[in-house]
């Protein structure tokens, strides 16, 4: 019998010679969860995993008391949800202790309902909420191993000054650390997942020489590009503080949110930007309860239910039309008088008869019965009247907010909290510059971030070059 229960269908993989190893799937792991059955396959086989040894051994290590049961809830067009399950499966290969079961969220409605699953990747550990989003092993790790962050703030604390610190794992980030360490420069990156905004986007069709590819395909791809450079690659690290130097050609300091500090020569900001958020009383409340910021992950757990669709530019609009496939009906609200979005996009949206458009509404609050959405509330800007919607699901797509608060009062900001750069890159402190979606440049694009990262990088290297060592810097080496 399966150890996924009561669920069918479900299937165990279970090493022939070695019962413990072994790893669960509830459903068909089809869609982008055929690549995780596909490496389960393997690492039950016995094929080495690439992970880092020291990651391994410390999954291995893990100090348990009884067991550790997971159950994850995946959609098969969620492509946050493959390294949540591939993580877990791993950690259940690896440790006897370790149980894990993949759960198809569209196929076992009844189980979703009943435990108010209203967002994918849901994680589960022992029958409680363990966490929700993507994660990676190395942050479920962390996690379990209450004191992996100390140690590994005592690591970087001990890690010599670089000449060129990157802050931020996305394209601008990446290119940045590339084009740093090709000039043969002592390069490091901070980086809070490696990746950035782009492993939230499903399709990318305007990436030059590339005709399609998928956000988390992409970041992989970035990642295994920086790690071919000596580059020290420094993930799960979260900056809160940019120290700026206290004299010409000093060290930046950066400050984590784990303790540590790393100090640097010249410092690249490129830490993106996060979904922007409509600011309205209930979203917080019921964020993950109803209110998702993807659609593509969260959409199928709303078949045959009610939804609204926040945003009328391209991306609210593209969500409106995949949501149209697989809920009963989608209003979407636009505040301004008209939609933003492509005409091509336009059509397409005005053609499907499930869909209510209404421009001119501004969305005042999300309504729910203290577990999930039940509607929401909506003035009509021209008539200045409020109405009600009853429905299940509310998808934000409102565009982006640099993620820049941490540098308030230290590094210049537009009023919109965009990083102002120069045509160099420089920012308003010497010696630090910053690329892509944080910064003012126009136009939010990945090939844009990536040029611009580039750009930064050798600003920063001509920087280096032309600015002399402080005579006590040089004492201190």
């Amino acid at each position: 019998m399966s150890s996924g229960g009561e669920r069918v269908p479900s299937f165990d993989i279970v090493r022939a010679d070695n019962p413990d190893v072994a790893t669960t799937f509830a459903g068909l792991p089809m869609g982008h969860e055929f690549t995780s059955l596909v490496l389960a396959l393997l690492w039950v086989g016995g094929h080495p995993p690439k992970v880092e040894a020291d990651v391994i051994e410390a999954v291995k290590a893990l100090e348990i008391d009884g067991e550790l049961r997971f159950e994850t809830y995946f959609s098969l067009s969620c492509q946050n949800c493959p390294d949540v399950v591939q993580a877990l499966s791993l950690m259940s290969v690896l440790n006897p202790k370790i149980k894990h079961v993949a759960i198809d969220g569209a196929l076992f409605q009844s189980e979703v309902e009943t435990r108010k699953v209203m967002a994918v990747p849901s994680i589960y550990l022992n029958g409680e909420v363990f966490g929700q989003g993507r994660m990676g092993l190395e942050e479920i790790l962390a996690k379990l191993d209450t004191g992996a962050q100390a140690r590994e703030a005592e690591k970087i604390n001990a890690k010599s000054e670089f000449d060129v610190l990157v802050v931020g794992g996305g394209p601008a980030g990446a290119a940045s650390a590339i084009y740093a360490a090709r000039k043969g420069i002592r390069t490091g990156v901070v980086a809070e997942r490696f990746g950035g905004q782009v492993l939230d986007t499903m399709a990318i069709e305007n990436f030059i020489s590339v005709s399609h590819t998928e956000g988390p395909k992409l970041a992989t791809a970035l990642e295994q590009h920086v790690k071919e450079y000596e580059v020290d690659i420094m993930n799960l690290q979260k900056a809160v503080e940019v120290i700026p130097a206290s004299e010409h050609g000093g060290l930046i300091e950066v400050r984590l949110e784990n303790g540590a500090s790393v100090k640097s020569r010249t410092v690249i900001l490129s830490t993106g930007a996060r979904w922007r958020n409509m600011g309205v009383p209930g979203e917080a409340e019921y964020k993950n309860k109803g209110v998702a910021y993807c659609p593509h992950c969260d959409g199928p757990l709303f078949k045959g239910k009610r939804v609204s669709v926040i945003g009328g530019g391209n991306s609210g609009v593209e969500a409106a039309i995949d949501l149209a496939g697989i809920v009963a009906h989608v209003t979407l609200l636009e505040f301004a008088p008209e939609l933003r979005a492509d005409a091509v996009l336009q059509r397409k949206l005005y053609s499907l008869p499930n869909v209510t458009v209404l421009t001119n509404a501004q969305t005042t609050e999300v309504k729910g019965d203290g577990t999930k959405v039940t509607g929401l509330t909506y003035k009509d800007r021209i008539h200045d009247v409020t109405h009600d919607i009853e429905l299940e699901g509310i998808f934000v797509q409102i565009g982006l907010v640099p993620n820049t608060e941490f540098l308030k009062g230290t590094i210049a900001l537009s009023k919109h909290g965009e990083i102002e750069v120069n045509a160099k890159g420089e920012t308003s402190a010497p010696g630090v510059f910053a690329a892509g979606d944080c910064t003012t440049v126009p136009y939010k694009q990945i090939v844009i971030a990536m040029g611009e990262g580039s750009k930064a990088a050798l600003s920063a290297f001509d920087h280096l070059i032309r600015t002399s060592v402080p005579a006590d810097t040089l004492a201190a080496q």
